[in-house]
Parts: C-alpha cells; structure tokens; sequence
C-alpha cells in the first residue's frame, strides 16, 4: 500500500510553534493505545502496535519534497492518527529527519504512554520539543477518562517524565486536556499538581474540548481553566482557549509582582488581563529587572524575578 499521499498535512499556522508541517504516522486508520472521551477521531478499539503504516523511506521522501514546495517551514509536527510512538520505527525515522530538516524543529505530539519504554524514550530525547498529554493521575480518572489499552500505568508514565526531563537538553511540555466531572475535580487537580512539580516541564498547556469529542463529555469553562491555571503555583501554565473573554482591569506595580509571583502570565495573558496603563507598568518593570521575559518553545512568558 502507498502511503505517500496521505503522510503529509499543512503546513498550518501554529500559533504557539509557527508554520508547522504535520507527519502522520498512521495515515490509514486510527491506531492507538488509548480511546479517549474526548478524542476528535471515531471510537476505537486500543491496539499496543501499529499494524500499518508509512516505510521510513516514504516519510522522509514526503517531507522532502514539501520542504522543496514550502521552504519557509517553522516546525515538523510528527503525530499520528492515533498514537507516533507506536510507530515501529520512530528512532530511525527522526535521526533521518534530523539530517533533512534544515531550520525548521521537530516536535512530536505523544499522549506519553510509552515513555517509560527505553527506545522510545532515547527517541524522543532526539527531536526538538516533546509534548505529552497527562490528564490524569490517579488509576480510576486515567482508566476512566483515557480508555488505556490494558497494562499501561499512569506511575511508570510519571517516574518515566521525572526521569525525560533530567536527560533531556531540549523542550518539555505538558498537555492537560480537561473534561467537565472527570478531571476537573479538587483532589484530582491537587495530584496533577503534585505530579507537575515533580516532572519540572518547561511548559504546561491546559486547555478544554473545543472540537465534537468521540463520546458523550463536556468542556469546563474558561473559568475553569483560570481556576487551575493559578492553583498551578510557579508554574508556566499556557491556557489554550478559542474565543476567551477579555476582562482586562487596572493593575499597580505591587499587583503585578504579586500575579507574577503566583504564576508566570503569557503574553496572550497580559492582552487579556491588562489595560494599557497596566501593560506600561510591566514594561518599566521589565526594564528595570524585575520581571523577565522567558520563551518556553514557542511561548513567551513574563516572569517575576524574585
């Protein structure tokens, strides 16, 4: 079967990597080892392995030939219509594309489940930034919410994350997708917490259903989101949202320390958040060196210099 129409979608606008050029590893059917409530794609049923998919040879010939087509290429998004890592060869496949990429990163979006695999996790160590979903932290809400292929356990992912973050030299995100009555509970959002500060990712990108979901499950509000974007203390949370209120206030000097101090703001934060006087007030203290400005793959953040 060929593959070669089918690998390549984009490229798209990103608002947080650029102009990214999609890879899938899973081109004809979904093939992954969660069923997530909230998936975009149809239901289906968990497979450990891929049972088809591109050669190495046919995704490097389409990535270099769209390269040739689009030259101003920001990022190579490897994913899959279901899950990359389950891709036989995915360690072969990004050490080819590192010697064709030019400019551009890699970036491979995972939902994390095979980190804790040894070739997997020298894979990802090679690509540019890695980002893995973790929705959950106790067995029940995992179980639950992700629909695990049997014998996957949410503490080997954990342990494995601890561990990728130590050895890796390159970017670490975290992707937290929140459904209404699932995830969104106190305990649950105290443990994801607790988990995040033991990982120490570069970034945390939170956000809700914005896309019809596979099952019959609710996103939280915006609220929500903000909600737990601040209990996250010290960490880079980045709350993707469409359409999210703009409520900007006036903010003093003290104010904006104390907000920075308790979680660092993007930039798309501040434009939310901050009327002008307010945003002159954080320029000066930027300027005067009390506030930073930090870029966590592909998102800039004000941080407080305490």
């Amino acid at each position: 079967m060929s593959y070669s129409n089918s690998i390549i979608f984009g490229p798209i606008p990103s608002r947080r990597f650029g102009i990214s050029l999609g890879v899938d590893l899973s081109p004809a059917s979904k093939q992954c080892n969660f069923d997530c409530l909230y998936c975009e794609l149809k239901p289906a049923k968990t497979v450990d392995s891929m049972q088809s998919y591109p050669s190495v040879q046919e995704v490097i010939n389409a990535i270099s030939d769209s390269i040739k087509k689009h030259p101003k290429i920001d990022v190579i998004t490897v994913t899959a219509n279901g899950e990359p890592t389950l891709y036989p060869h995915l360690d072969e496949l990004i050490v080819k594309i590192n010697q064709i990429k030019g400019e551009a990163k890699t970036l491979i979006l995972s939902n994390g489940s095979t980190i804790y695999k040894p070739e997997i996790f020298d894979a990802l160590l090679k690509f540019d930034t890695v980002k893995l979903s973790l929705d959950c932290v106790s067995e029940q809400c995992f179980k639950k919410l992700d629909r695990v292929h049997k014998g996957i356990e949410i503490n080997k992912i954990i342990d494995a994350m601890v561990e990728f973050k130590k050895a890796t030299t390159n970017f670490f995100v975290l992707e937290i997708l929140f459904v209404k009555d699932l995830n969104d509970k106190a305990d649950e959002i105290q443990a994801l917490y607790q988990a995040i500060q033991r990982i120490n990712p570069h970034r945390v990108d939170i956000g809700t259903i914005d896309r019809p979901p596979a099952y019959k499950v609710q996103p939280v509000s915006f609220e929500t989101l903000e909600f737990i974007a601040n209990s996250f203390k010290g960490i880079n949370v980045n709350i993707a949202y469409k359409n999210r209120p703009k409520q900007t206030n006036s903010f003093s000097n003290e104010e904006i320390l104390r907000l920075l101090e308790r979680r660092p703001l993007t930039f798309e934060d501040i434009e939310n958040l901050f009327d002008e006087p307010s945003r002159k007030r954080l320029e000066t203290l930027v300027k005067d060196s009390k506030i930073s400005v930090v870029d966590s793959s592909g998102v800039k953040f004000y941080k407080f210099l305490g």
